[in-house]
């Protein structure tokens, strides 16, 4: 029997004129879904490395880690991630186009106040409120 444990994952949240980045998965769990960009930590990886890292993979978008936000679990039947999401800031001004790429079937800056409208993986939209990150 093999050993499974919780496996440690990273996320970006990145907010430029009102508007977040969003992926969207392309594999499971949550196929379809919106999330933002974001991956598991590799063998010997600094957080920070690996939420720059994830997000170029995803989007195409360099970025800069910034602070810690917070975290969540995520715990279905063959998975368990325990998810440390970051604030992260574009390495080039302006709001370049993402292109979705890695385990992104789609990649988009989405306005803050449409976030409601879409099907966002769970607790994502909770996330964010909570940090006071939506608009009132």
């Amino acid at each position: 029997m093999t050993l499974r444990r919780p496996e440690l994952a990273v996320g970006g949240v990145t907010i430029v004129d009102g508007r977040l980045l969003l992926v969207q998965r392309a594999n499971p769990p949550a196929v379809g879904r919106w999330s933002v960009p974001g991956g598991r930590v590799e063998l010997g990886e600094p957080l920070a490395a690996a939420v720059e890292r994830e997000v170029a993979e995803e989007t195409g978008l360099a970025v800069r880690c910034g602070p810690f936000l917070g975290w969540v679990e995520r715990i279905g039947r063959s998975y368990h991630f325990v998810i440390l999401d970051f604030e992260v800031e574009l390495a080039a001004a302006g709001r370049p186009e993402p292109t979705a790429a890695s385990d992104a079937s789609a990649a988009a800056w989405v306005p803050l106040g449409e976030l409601s409208s879409m099907p966002l993986v769970a607790g994502l939209a909770d996330f964010l409120a909570e940090r006071g990150l939506l608009p009132g």
